[in-house]
């Protein structure tokens, strides 16, 4: 009896595996599941920030929703102000990254270290891409009269949440960049996954918490303001 081969690439997750109808191959080794199931990627101290962090920026988007219920019309076409575009390309090119930081791990712990650092670079590479187009947008909104310190208006009320919302997350993006960065360094120093799991773990989280955060803010300020 014969059963589709798997064809195993130790760069991908698991479910990326592809497979054909040839004979069978003998399984990967698995972990046992306990220890499997029971780890937590990084440091313990790292989910706090996370968390706390990922609840600051609730707040401010629950108090920008908040305040949009009070002029519900100016907060529309302030939003339709912004390059909607922009917006979207910037979420794809940070989903992007996110796929490449996942593929990075899997290689770092398959001990590809060439690959992995080419993975992170194009993580890295999707950054620059991102606080490019977010320096446009900048000077788009600027140029039109909108900035954070404006007369607190209505449509200057949505661009002070704009500008703070997403400059924060650029902030984000900045310190996720050098953590990046110096996951690359550690890389080309060959650092085993032994011995460098957490930091290399608690980076691609941090990464992925940044990525989590946009969707959010592209979801609340770009799309359902606009409605």
């Amino acid at each position: 009896m014969t059963h589709p081969q798997v064809r195993v690439d130790p760069d991908l997750p698991e479910f990326l595996w592809d497979s054909d109808g040839a004979e069978a191959a003998p399984p990967p080794a698995r972990r046992p599941a306990k220890a499997r199931d029971g780890h937590i990627p990084g440091e313990a101290g790292l989910w706090i920030f996370i968390v706390g962090d990922m609840t600051l920026f609730a707040a401010i988007l629950i108090v920008f929703l908040w305040e949009r219920r009070s002029d519900p019309v100016v907060f529309e076409e302030s939003a339709h102000q912004l390059i909607q575009p922009i917006g979207a390309v910037n979420t794809l090119v940070l989903l992007l990254s996110s796929y490449l930081v996942v593929c990075a791990v899997f290689a770092h712990r398959g001990g590809r270290y060439p690959k992995a650092r080419r993975l992170v670079a194009g993580a890295v590479s999707c950054a620059a891409v991102f606080a490019g187009l977010k320096a446009f947008e900048y000077y788009s909104a600027i140029s039109s009269g909108h900035t954070p310190s404006g007369h607190m208006s209505s449509s200057e009320t949505f661009f002070t949440f704009y500008f703070v919302l997403t400059g924060l997350h650029l902030l984000h993006v900045i310190v996720g960049t050098a953590l990046l960065l110096a996951w690359q360094a550690m890389l080309k120093r060959r650092r085993s996954w032994t011995g460098s799991q957490k930091v290399a773990e608690g980076i691609a989280s941090y990464w992925h918490m940044v990525d989590l955060l946009w969707v959010a803010i592209f979801t609340l300020v770009y799309l359902v303001s606009a409605e």
